[in-house]
């Protein structure tokens, strides 16, 4: 898989301003429905996370991209990539100063992702486009946010068991009370995860995805492995 650098959406010289409106504009784009290759979810084979970390103050990325074979979870690839970062840091506006090293880390991957798993927050934005709606729409790639903590919403606790669910719903904006993404309980009475659409994947069928590549631990296997790998031999703080 070659995934573009270059200008696709969008340029990324942005202000900060100008990202919001982007995200905005963009928001509409974005497909909360299944929209997977042929033959529906059968048709995931491959699954990759992502996640990213900084270092030297923030001014150096590091991203990581884990390729997994699905259902079984075994990993067949890693890439590591490390470069400036190019965005400030601002609040709602992670995936700006992401992307664009995702992005990369993908292209280095030697086979496409049927569906990404991405440590951050889709749907469940301010602006209804975090991390993982940039990124699926940019690739035009079932996309799914898997993030630790809340952005924006309010939720009830989710029962202890493993896959109980609580609703992250809107408490303000122009429909509050709308359903912006789920707090999946991944292991019996450890803290949940925020689950959420990024790009054709609907909310259920994102929580259910989820849950079947979280195995022993609070976060999917696929980005808690990128995890693992983008915060390994760091240098700086």
């Amino acid at each position: 898989m070659r995934a573009p650098v270059t200008a696709s959406l969008h340029a990324w010289d942005l202000s900060p301003k100008e990202a919001i409106a982007l995200q905005k504009a963009l928001a509409g784009a974005v497909v909360r429905s299944d929209r997977f290759g042929p033959g529906g979810r059968r048709a995931i084979k491959r699954v990759a996370g992502v996640d990213a970390a900084f270092a030297d103050a923030g001014r150096t990325i590091r991203v990581a991209a884990v390729l997994m074979d699905y259902p079984a979870l075994v990993v067949t690839d890693r890439v590591l990539v490390e470069r400036p970062a190019t965005f400030p840091y601002v609040p709602g506006l992670l995936s700006f100063r992401e992307v664009p090293a995702l992005l990369e880390a993908l292209g280095q991957l030697p086979a496409a992702p049927d569906l990404i798993l991405c440590d951050g927050h889709g749907y469940a934005h301010p602006r209804r486009f975090g991390l993982a709606c940039h990124l699926g729409l940019w690739l035009d790639t079932p996309a799914i946010g898997v993030a630790k903590s809340r952005l924006t919403g309010s939720h009830e606790e989710p029962g202890p068991a493993k896959g109980d669910v609580a609703w992250l719903v809107a408490d303000k904006g122009v429909r509050p009370g709308e359903r912006l993404g789920a707090v999946l309980r991944t292991r019996e009475r450890v803290k949940p995860v925020y689950v959420s659409a990024g790009h054709r994947v609907s909310l259920r069928t994102a929580v259910a995805l989820t849950l079947r590549c979280a195995t022993r631990y609070r976060l999917p296997e696929p980005t808690r492995l990128a995890d693992k790998l983008s915060k390994a031999h760091r240098t700086g703080s």
